[in-house]
């Protein structure tokens, strides 16, 4: 089954962490969380994060940076790596997950259970990426417009699985 990710992430050039997580799944099914665990000292202080990607954590909350704790996306890392890992092989079958310049994100879902080898049973150890192959089919700049909030990770998510619908359509998957 195919699945169509993205994260948002504080990244300082050593390390990665998980901020949000959005994953649809081929079968219709969505799944978002936010990492109460992440570094939110530090997000604060980054003025990027702090203006395109705090705001649009919860859509519909108040623009409060400080997480509510019952709100429910807000969990703990070690929830999130569980229900991720639960959502990714509900099914029978292969997983192929699909990101947009996914690099990053796929080491921010491996990091999810520790090192790479660490990956539970089933999880590939890599990401097909939307932009690469759009750029091979040189159509990178014909892709669709996102109609949802950008740097909110399920809506990315919703529009890295139309990208990827329109690159099917388009022959060049």
């Amino acid at each position: 089954m195919r699945f169509w990710y993205d994260s948002e992430f504080l990244e300082d050039g050593r390390t990665i962490g998980l901020i949000s997580i959005g994953i649809v799944a081929e079968d219709g099914r969505e799944y978002y969380a936010v990492n109460r665990n992440a570094p939110w000292g530090e997000i604060r202080e980054h003025a990027w994060l702090m203006a395109n990607v705090v705001p649009h954590l919860t859509k519909g909350d108040p623009g409060s940076f400080m997480f509510n704790v019952d709100t429910p996306v807000y969990k703990p890392r070690l929830m999130i790596a569980e229900d991720v890992r639960q959502f990714l092989t509900a099914h029978n079958g292969p997983v192929e997950l699909w990101g947009y310049y996914s690099s990053y994100d796929h080491v921010v879902l491996a990091q999810l259970w520790g090192r790479m080898i660490d990956l539970p049973a089933g999880i590939p150890m890599y990401t097909n990426d939307v932009q690469q192959v759009a750029a091979a089919a040189l159509l990178d700049n014909r892709l669709p417009q996102q109609t949802g909030t950008a740097h909110n990770a399920l809506d990315d998510a919703r529009w890295t699985r139309d990208a990827w619908t329109f690159l099917r359509d388009s022959g060049a998957v």
